[in-house]
């Protein structure tokens, strides 16, 4: 039954397609005000959706047209999509806010493309997301994907050049490819169980080849969506030359829709179907894109292409927990779902603030070459301090969600006594750590000159971003308030700040011995490794990006594709 407040899960979904269409048709400068008055009640309605889920003390459901499963579609929010739905609602806030210098409509023009595209399609993205948090069924949220993809696409290519138009279509091409297999799964279900509600196909699926075939299908579709290594043929070039607003909205928001339906349909649709070989090879692709997203961001001459594949292996700590959820402990589960939601949520906000203040840089200086950042810091000390928080938060240091979500994920690891993890998660946090030291320290090198911007940069988009930066460094705060235990307990502690600075130099000595480019630093700085040992990680960092552009070509990626769900297929069918 629809229950009390379920009708505002309808609301989040209707109200920004309304702004769509209110949009287009009053056109112009007016697309932008439809905008701001959408994201406005948009958020409004999120924070309403919270208020009642409290009042409730459990999820909303809201039946359309008064029509229950299998005969009619519902609407469900639970726990993970609430705190989904608030993220998404804050970072479009966000970024609606920092669009507003770049998209406005200019003086004395009645209609100018970008701002009109741009509005229109953001507010479609955030109505597709909600409709993918809330949907109840497997079919619903296929439609909400597509139209998530069809409103995300364009955005990559605003500015109309072709080389912004070839990313788009690799980005659509391959999207598309990805809805296929998932699709194919769908049918597989509906045809084996006659139903694609989540509820009633929980209820009563069962391991065997249909299953099997379609777990393994939708898994690799979605991941195709993601763009997981080795998955991720279309996402660095999609932020090469996507404007700043539109990477903050693809890399923060538009690739948790499909990890969010991994989540739903590991943990809500087949939890007893899923065997640990499976979690374990879930696991493992997310550990190859931190490592190798990492390594070849510190291979980057662009500072947009650098956080781009910062964003590749972010992907990855998103998947780290499926083997730890699915280890065998009850306890390590909860701990792993929270964790990972956690850490969905800190990736979003601090993304979407570092793409933010990349763009301003690059509005700036007119270019985002990271050899040319010297006398950045001092000329632009706001972006590059968002820069730096963003890249704290996503390093893991307290008070950031992200270290919440880590001692989660480490307590779970614990908990299942999957100690290769541990070390993976420790390791990735070093190499997070290297690409923002290596560009804090380019931007702090005083340069010959004093740095002039060809342009002024809008104190607001400054302080927009700056305010999703300093969100993800208080999601641990937040996560304490919520009654997540002793979540900052020891965070201040002489043995926690001991590691957070060995956490810091370790990164500097990661991005001496595999960045490419170095800053001009006195010996003993950068350069505090020698030059054999200097020219052998070189040697091994080349080799990483070298397989990065084999795997970005389109036949090693569909290949890629169809291993990966045969793949899936073989650990399904391992008991074990």
């Amino acid at each position: 039954m629809t229950t009390p407040g379920g009708l505002l899960l309808a609301l989040a979904v209707i109200v920004p397609f309304v702004g769509v269409l209110a949009g287009f048709t009053l056109g112009g400068r007016n697309a932008q005000r439809v905008a701001m008055v959408t994201i406005v009640a948009g958020l409004g309605i999120a924070i309403a959706v919270a208020a009642a889920m409290q009042r409730t003390g459990g999820g909303l459901v809201y039946l359309l047209g008064g029509w229950a499963p299998p005969l009619g579609i519902a609407l469900r929010a639970d726990g993970p999509a609430l705190v989904m739905m608030l993220a998404v609602a804050v970072v479009i806030v966000g970024i609606g806010v920092y669009a507003c210098a770049d998209f406005g409509t200019p003086a004395g023009v009645r209609e100018a493309r970008a701002p009109l595209v741009f509005w229109t399609l953001l507010l479609a993205i955030w109505g597709a997301l909600n409709l993918v948090l809330v949907s109840g069924d497997l079919f619903t949220l296929y439609v909400a994907l597509e139209l998530l993809t069809f409103a995300a696409v364009p955005l990559v290519s605003l500015d109309g050049k072709a080389e912004t138009l070839q990313s788009a279509l690799r980005y659509l091409l391959y999207a598309l490819l990805g809805s296929v297999f998932y699709l194919l799964g769908a049918v597989l279900l509906y045809g084996a169980y006659g139903t694609l509600d989540i509820a009633l196909l929980a209820a009563r699926i069962r391991p065997g080849p249909a299953t099997l075939a379609a777990a393994a299908l939708m898994t690799g579709g979605l991941l195709a969506k993601t763009a997981l290594v080795p998955l991720h043929l279309w996402l660095p070039p999609a932020h090469a030359g996507a404007p700043a607003a539109a990477s903050a909205v693809l890399s923060g928001l538009v690739i948790k829709g499909s990890w969010f339906l991994v989540v739903r349909l590991w943990f809500d649709v087949l939890p007893g179907v899923l065997t640990g070989p499976s979690a374990q090879l879930l696991g493992a692709l997310g550990a190859a894109a931190i490592l190798l997203g990492n390594v070849v961001a510190l291979r980057q001459a662009r500072l947009k292409l650098l956080v781009a594949y910062s964003t590749v292996a972010q992907i990855g700590y998103l998947f780290l927990m499926f083997p730890l959820a699915f280890g065998g402990a009850a306890l390590a589960r909860e701990s792993a779902l929270a964790g990972g939601m956690l850490q969905a949520i800190s990736h979003a906000t601090a993304k979407a603030a570092m793409f933010m203040a990349a763009g301003l840089i690059y509005k700036a200086l007119g270019h985002d070459r990271i050899a040319g950042l010297a006398g950045v810091g001092r000329a632009l000390p706001l972006c590059v301090l968002t820069f730096v928080l963003a890249g704290v938060a996503l390093m893991g240091l307290p008070p950031s969600g992200a270290y919440v979500a880590k001692k989660l994920l480490l307590g779970a690891a614990a908990e299942t006594g999957q100690w290769w993890w541990d070390a993976v998660m420790q390791a990735g946090g070093l190499l997070t750590a290297s690409y923002v030291v290596l560009v804090l320290a380019h931007a702090l090198v005083p340069g010959a000159a004093a740095v002039k911007p060809r342009a002024l940069v809008s104190r607001l988009a400054e302080a927009a971003a700056l305010a999703l930066a300093l969100c993800s460094l208080a999601l641990g705060l937040a996560a304490g308030s919520a009654g997540v235990p002793d979540v900052l307990s020891g965070a201040l502690s002489p043995a926690a700040l001991g590691g957070a600075l060995v956490l810091i130099v370790g990164g500097a000595l990661v991005a001496s011995a595999l960045a490419d480019r170095l800053p001009p630093l006195p010996a003993g700085g950068f350069a505090a490794f020698g030059r054999p040992v200097r020219r052998t990680t070189l040697v091994v960092a080349a080799a990483l990006a070298r397989t990065d552009g084999v795997l970005r070509l389109w036949p090693v990626a569909g290949l890629s594709l169809v291993a990966l769900v045969v793949a899936f297929g073989a650990a399904l069918m391992a008991r074990g």
